[in-house]
């Protein structure tokens, strides 16, 4: 009954000690961005109107991933800045777009 239990096991999972070739090397990883570097080189860059670091923060991820990232750093500097300034979020909002008060 073990050595059932054994073979299955090695059936179902494979032993990897000897297959390092499914992790990605060091500088492989280096090379990987998230979504959020991603988003904070994109607009940074787009603030300093460098168009060949925005076209290369474009590459790092999904058109998806950047936009959700771009999205997500949006609404994290409302927040901070509506809370340096002590005002709502839709004030600091629609103040840095140039649009008038609610």
């Amino acid at each position: 009954m073990i050595d059932i239990i054994g073979s299955l096991r090695k059936a179902v999972i494979p032993d990897r000690k000897g297959d390092r070739s499914a992790a990605p090397s060091k500088e492989d990883r280096r090379k990987q961005h998230n979504l959020f570097e991603a988003a904070a080189t994109f607009v940074s860059a787009s603030v300093e109107e460098d168009q060949a670091r925005i076209d290369e923060a474009s590459g790092w991820v999904s058109p998806e991933a950047l936009s959700f990232g771009v999205s997500e750093l949006a609404c994290r500097a409302v927040i901070a800045l509506a809370r340096e300034r002590g005002e709502s979020p839709q004030t600091v909002a629609r103040t840095l777009l140039g649009l008038p008060a609610d």
